[in-house]
């Protein structure tokens, strides 16, 4: 047995490349059912905020001059 994928024959080539398709289509398929669960009751609404006035934050005790 050769354990060098750079050597390996064309059916150990093509049954890697099986391998990793079934286990990507495995892993996809997980995600899409963990994501279509149930979404009632979560739906989100947009919520608006306005800007209010412009505040000025200074460290020292002195006067802002604009």
């Amino acid at each position: 047995m050769n354990h060098s994928i750079y050597s390996a024959d064309r059916s150990t080539h093509l049954k890697v490349v099986v391998v990793a398709l079934v286990a990507g289509i495995a892993v996809a398929g997980l995600g899409i059912a963990a994501r279509s669960g149930s979404d009632e009751g979560l739906t989100q609404t947009a919520r608006v905020i306005k800007a209010g006035k412009p505040v000025a934050i200074t460290s020292s005790n002195g006067s802002l001059v604009r």
